[in-house]
């Protein structure tokens, strides 16, 4: 039931981000037809880019676990199955460390942003942390997905890492 919880949210994070590019795609629409009558519509190029942050970060658990990280892979394919399990043990504790401190330090940059009412420069005056809110969220899901790989090697010896068939090349 965990494992299909946690499936379940790598991939609303996913869903949450394609949903963002539509909405970039949305906010170019509106700017091309704005400027197209003559209007202005003031902000958009910021919202577009809380959108893309928004996507960005969203995406990479599910990211993680569909295989779409470039992983180099020709010095695991060269060592024996022990010294890539540790290889892989090694490399996915450096991830975890490093994902749950960005997660924290995005954390911290927000409170500090809501202590001093903090808003972006550009014409939209957006509270910034509005904007970062989808970026904490998905900084904490990529450390937990990463988490959930470092215990998935430790309890079942492989990650959960399944790279889709149809992003594979026919050989």
């Amino acid at each position: 039931m965990l494992r299909k919880s946690l499936d379940g949210l790598y991939t609303a994070a996913g869903v949450l981000a394609a949903l963002c590019l539509i909405v970039i795609l949305g906010l170019i629409v509106v700017q091309m037809v704005a400027r197209w009558t003559g209007e202005v519509f003031p902000g958009a190029p910021d919202y577009a880019g809380y959108a893309m942050a928004a996507a960005s970060f969203l995406a990479f658990a599910n990211a993680l676990n569909k295989g779409s990280h470039i992983r180099v892979s020709i010095l695991l394919n060269a060592v024996s199955e022990r010294t890539k399990y540790w290889l892989e043990v090694w490399c996915f504790g450096v991830a975890t460390a490093v994902c749950w401190y960005i997660a924290y330090y995005i954390w911290v940059m927000r409170g500090y942003a809501i202590r001093f009412n903090d808003v972006s420069q550009g014409q939209d005056a957006t509270p910034i942390a509005v904007a970062q809110f989808p970026i904490l969220v998905g900084s904490v899901i990529l450390a937990i997905a990463v988490t959930d790989n470092l215990i998935s090697l430790f309890v079942n010896g492989k990650h959960n890492i399944v790279r889709d068939i149809s992003d594979t090349q026919a050989e």
